[in-house]
C-alpha cells in the first residue's frame, strides 16, 4: 500500500519557513505603487485564531469547572467549548496559511497576535484593524447557553487585556452573547468603555430572532453607550435551509448572504431603525450583491401590504441605505455595471467600509476598492478608512511605514 503525502507536515517547504511578510510580498509591492501612504485605510473585519491562545483565555474564565474542562480535555478543550465547521477551508493543502499560521516565528513580545496581526497589516497598507475571532463565529450554536456566556466573557477580556490594549492599531467589536440577553447587558456595560472596544459584535445564528422583545434592552444600553452593533454572518452546514447543498463553495456561498437577510429582513421589517434610531449597524461579510436584492424584494411587498410593518414610515430600502455595510467578499463580477448600481443604491461612498477578511482563504486587499473605476479618490478614501473613523469615532492612528514613507518625500 502506498501511503499518502502529509501535506500539512513540517517537511513542506512553504510551511516550515512560513512567514506572513513573505506571503504578502506582493500586497506590499500593490499598496507602494498605489501610494497608500497618503490614504489613511481602516479594515473593518479582520480576524485571528483564537484558540490558538485557547490556554491564556481559559485564564480568564470565572467558572473553574469549566476551565478544567477545557485544560484537560483534548485538543485543550476546544472541542468541548467551541463548535467546528465543516468544509474544507485550506483545500488540502494549497492555502499555506492555514497550515503556515501556527508554526510562524515571532519575537517574545509583542503579544503573538499583536506581531502577526502588524505583519498583514503594514503588508497590505493597512493602518488600523478592527480584529474578530474564528472558530467563535459559531459559538452561538452551543447547545448549552452557559458555555456561550463563559466562553465569550473570557474571550472579551483576555482581548481587551493582551490585545487591545498593547496595541493602539488594533480594535474590536467584542463578542455578544445575544442567545442570553440578561448576560449580554452584563458584557455591554462591562466592556463598552474599555480600550480599542469600538463596538460589539452579533454572530449569525441566533436561537431567537433579533426582534425579539427579550433583546430591546440590549438595543437600548448600546444606544445609550453610542456603540454600534454588528452583526457578522457565518454558514452552518446544519442549517436546515442549506443542508441540501453537496458543495462548500455551495454552503459558503448562500449560508453568509442568507444569514444577514434573515437578521436584517426582520429587522427592518419589526422596526428596529424606528424604535432604536440612533443605534448604527453594520452587516459584515456577505459580499454586496444580497443588497440591492434584499432592497427591491422588501420595497415591493411593502408596498402592496404596508399594514404588516406599521412601525416603518417608509421603504425598507430607505431604512438599509442609512446602515452600514462591510466589503468583504467583493463579487468579482463579469458585468461592471452591476457593482456600480449596487454601490449607488447603498450609498456606499458613505455607509460601505473596506474589509478584508485576513486571513481567510477569500480574502480581499485594499486595491479591491482602490482600482474601481467608477470610484471618484474622495469617494475611495471614505470606503477604505474615512467611513469607519465615523463610524467608529476612531482617532486614526496611521502605520509607521507610511509616516516614515510621508516624512522622506516630504525631505
Amino acid at each position: 500500500m502506498t501511503l499518502t503525502p502529509n501535506f500539512g507536515s513540517d517537511t513542506d517547504p512553504a510551511i516550515q519557513e512560513f512567514n506572513t511578510t513573505t506571503l504578502l510580498k506582493n500586497a506590499k509591492k500593490q499598496a507602494l505603487d498605489r501610494n497608500y501612504k497618503d490614504f489613511f485605510i481602516c479594515d473593518v473585519d479582520s480576524h485571528h485564531y483564537e484558540t490558538e491562545a485557547l490556554p491564556e483565555i481559559l485564564q480568564y474564565m470565572d467558572d473553574p469547572v469549566m476551565r478544567h474542562l477545557g485544560l484537560s480535555a483534548g485538543n485543550v478543550g476546544r472541542a468541548g467549548l467551541i463548535p467546528q465547521a465543516i468544509g474544507s477551508q485550506d483545500m488540502a493543502g494549497r492555502v499555506t496559511r492555514y497550515a503556515g499560521r501556527n508554526k510562524e516565528i515571532v519575537p517574545e513580545t509583542p503579544h503573538r497576535d499583536i506581531t502577526l496581526t502588524r505583519r498583514w497589516m503594514d503588508a497590505m497598507g493597512v493602518d488600523m484593524a478592527c480584529l474578530f475571532p474564528t472558530p467563535m463565529l459559531l459559538l452561538a450554536t452551543h447547545p448549552q447557553p452557559e458555555v456561550e456566556v463563559t466562553m465569550a466573557r473570557a474571550y472579551n477580556r483576555w482581548l481587551c487585556e493582551r490585545i487591545l490594549e498593547e496595541d493602539k492599531r488594533i480594535v474590536s467589536m467584542v463578542y455578544l452573547p445575544m442567545n442570553e440577553p440578561h448576560e449580554a447587558e452584563k458584557m455591554i456595560d462591562e466592556f463598552a468603555e474599555r480600550k480599542g472596544v469600538v463596538g460589539f459584535l452579533s454572530t449569525g445564528y441566533l436561537k431567537r430572532p433579533v426582534h425579539d422583545n427579550v433583546n430591546m434592552r440590549i438595543f437600548a444600553k448600546l444606544e445609550e453607550h453610542g456603540k454600534p452593533l454588528g452583526f457578522h454572518a457565518a454558514y452552518h452546514w446544519a442549517d436546515s435551509s442549506l443542508s441540501q447543498l453537496n458543495k462548500f463553495i455551495s454552503v459558503h456561498a448562500l449560508g453568509f448572504s442568507f444569514c444577514n437577510i434573515i437578521h436584517m429582513t426582520n429587522w427592518v421589517l419589526n422596526g428596529m431603525p424606528e424604535r432604536f434610531p440612533k443605534l448604527k449597524t453594520l452587516w459584515i461579510e456577505s459580499g454586496l450583491a444580497w443588497v440591492p436584492f434584499l432592497m427591491q424584494r422588501l420595497d415591493n411587498e411593502y408596498m402592496m401590504r404596508t399594514s404588516d410593518a406599521p412601525l416603518l414610515k417608509k421603504k425598507p430600502s430607505d431604512y438599509m441605505r442609512e446602515m452600514f455595510y462591510s466589503t468583504q467578499p467583493m463579487e468579482l463580477v463579469d458585468n461592471r455595471e452591476a457593482l456600480e448600481v449596487t454601490f449607488k443604491m447603498m450609498n456606499a461612498e458613505s455607509q460601505l467600509l473596506y474589509s478584508s477578511d485576513y486571513p481567510h482563504w477569500d480574502m480581499d486587499l485594499p486595491s479591491t476598492i482602490y482600482d474601481l473605476p467608477f470610484l471618484d479618490e474622495q469617494a475611495k478614501r471614505n470606503i477604505l478608512g474615512g467611513n469607519a473613523q465615523k463610524l467608529f469615532n476612531l482617532d486614526p492612528v496611521m502605520s509607521e511605514w507610511k509616516l516614515d514613507a510621508r516624512q522622506a518625500a516630504a525631505v
